[in-house]
């Protein structure tokens, strides 16, 4: 399969940034979109809402459902899941993407910081896992892909954010975890993690670590997302997967085109060595 025609993705946090990338290069293949987020009103501080990116992703040629979603609160999660189905027949991929950041050292981490990112980020993608799994089982080409890094054990990726790091290593060892327990099904799990800073909102989390011209757009997250997802289930599960990696194995050998400031040095992303 080369496309994602008529399939259903489901997507958290797909208001903007990696996820509403993802979504748009879905929904030039013809896909239905769940856009399920908290943004249903405009913040001054954070661009995009569930209905501005269903905006753009009719207008690529999809279909969307805009859901006003906190991933953790599992009756909202649960009943996201039931809209989804009733509106589009089934769900064939669920994108774990939203995610909750905060790079500071123990002393800098309140524990409403530390709660948010540890229920977001790992609790909230095992929920959406296991409430969309029913509808994965059914689907012809099912695909659960998490937003993570490689778990790398080098003490420098926590000496300075160690709660943030438990917690995105705690999402990669979900999809690890139930890429086995769901291979008897057919559903492959995956992570997928940029090798270069992405050019997001997030970006301001970084306090200043990061310049936008030295990052890639979105939109090659949202190419390899695409590769991905058009594999047959059996074939790749289980992996810890980097976008360019991917899109080589697609064929892609200029990535100038994803550079902001295509020339710049490009910072390599956080667990990576």
């Amino acid at each position: 399969m080369s496309h994602l025609t008529g399939r259903t993705l489901f997507i958290t946090g797909a208001s903007r940034g990696i996820g509403l990338a993802i979504a748009r290069r879905a929904a030039r293949d013809g896909a239905n979109i769940v856009i399920a987020a908290k943004s249903d009103v405009p913040n001054p501080k954070l661009p995009g809402t569930i209905h501005s990116a269903a905006a753009e992703i009719e207008a690529a040629g999809g279909k969307a459902l805009a859901l006003k979603v906190d991933v953790r609160e599992e009756d909202q999660v649960q009943a996201a899941v039931a809209q989804a189905v009733a509106t589009f027949g089934g769900i064939d991929i669920l994108v774990n993407n939203a995610s909750a950041i905060w790079l500071a050292g123990v002393t800098g981490t309140p524990m409403k910081r530390y709660d948010l990112m540890h229920q977001v980020n790992v609790r909230g993608s095992y929920l959406c896992t296991q409430a969309c799994l029913p509808h994965l089982k059914r689907a012809l080409n099912p695909h659960v892909l998490m937003l993570a890094p490689p778990i790398n054990l080098s003490q420098k990726w926590f000496q300075h954010h160690t709660a943030y790091t438990m917690s995105k290593y705690g999402m990669a060892m979900a999809a690890y975890g139930l890429a086995a327990e769901l291979a008897k099904d057919g559903v492959s799990v995956n992570a997928l993690w940029p090798r270069t800073v992405i050019d997001t909102a997030a970006l301001a989390m970084l306090g200043g670590m990061a310049r936008p011209e030295n990052c890639r757009k979105p939109e090659i997250m949202a190419d390899a997302a695409h590769w991905i997802f058009t594999q047959p289930p059996r074939s790749l599960s289980g992996q810890f997967l980097l976008d360019e990696d991917v899109l080589r194995k697609a064929g892609v050998t200029d990535f100038d085109g994803y550079a902001v400031q295509p020339g710049a040095p490009l910072l390599p992303d956080l667990f990576l060595d």
